[in-house]
C-alpha cells in the first residue's frame, strides 16, 4: 500500500445535505440578527427592533423553506387531515338540520350529540358544526318565524325564548337581529 491508497481511502467526514446547509445558513442569519439587536440595546441605542433592517434575513415563520431561495416554499400552508367517516356523517346531519331551519350553534350541537338525537361523539358535532358554515343570524330568524306563526310573542319574550338555554339557545345579538328582521 502506498501513501497515495491510504490518503484516497482514508474516511472523510461526509458533508451534510443542502437543506441542512440551508438551515444552519438560515440559523446562523437569525442569531446574527438577534445578536445585533441585543448589542444595539445594551449600547442604549433607541431604535426599536421592528425598524432595524430584515433584508438580509428571511422572515421569521414557521412556513417550510425552499433551499434554493431562502424563501418560503409556495406550499407554506399544511393540509387540513381529511375528515374522519363520524365527522362526514355528524356534518351531513348538520346541513339536514340547518336546512329545516331554526337551529342555533349550541341547539345544533346539543342535537347531533344527545342520545334522543343523533349520538354522535361532542368532538365530531363541534367539527361538523365548524364546517357546516352556516349563517346563525338567519337560522335565528328561522326560529323566529316558527315562534311568531304559534302567536303571543312580545319583542321582549321572543328574545327570551331564542337566547333561553331552555329554549333555542341563540346567543342576544342573534336574538335581537332575529326580532329586528321579524318586525318586532
Amino acid at each position: 500500500m502506498t501513501t497515495t491508497d491510504s490518503i484516497t481511502t482514508s474516511p472523510q467526514a461526509p458533508k451534510p445535505p443542502k437543506r441542512h446547509r440551508v438551515r444552519n445558513t438560515v440559523l446562523i442569519i437569525s442569531i446574527a440578527g438577534i445578536a445585533a439587536i441585543i448589542g444595539a440595546s445594551a449600547a442604549g441605542g433607541s431604535t426599536p427592533a421592528a425598524s432595524t433592517p430584515a433584508a438580509s434575513s428571511p422572515p421569521a415563520s414557521s412556513a417550510p423553506w425552499d433551499s434554493n431561495t431562502l424563501a418560503p416554499s409556495a406550499s407554506s400552508a399544511p393540509a387540513a387531515p381529511a375528515p374522519t367517516v363520524a365527522q362526514e356523517q355528524a356534518l351531513e346531519s348538520a346541513k339536514s338540520y340547518l336546512d329545516m331551519g331554526g337551529f342555533s350553534k349550541a341547539g345544533l350541537i346539543e342535537q347531533l350529540t344527545s342520545s334522543a338525537g343523533e349520538g354522535f361523539e361532542m368532538a365530531d358535532a363541534r367539527w361538523a358544526v365548524r364546517h357546516a358554515h352556516a349563517d346563525w343570524n338567519e337560522q335565528a330568524v328561522e326560529s323566529a318565524k316558527s315562534y311568531l306563526d304559534m302567536g303571543g310573542f312580545s319583542r321582549e319574550s321572543l328574545i327570551e325564548q331564542l337566547t333561553s338555554s331552555a329554549g333555542e339557545q341563540f346567543t342576544l345579538a342573534q336574538a335581537t337581529y332575529a326580532a329586528d328582521q321579524v318586525g318586532l
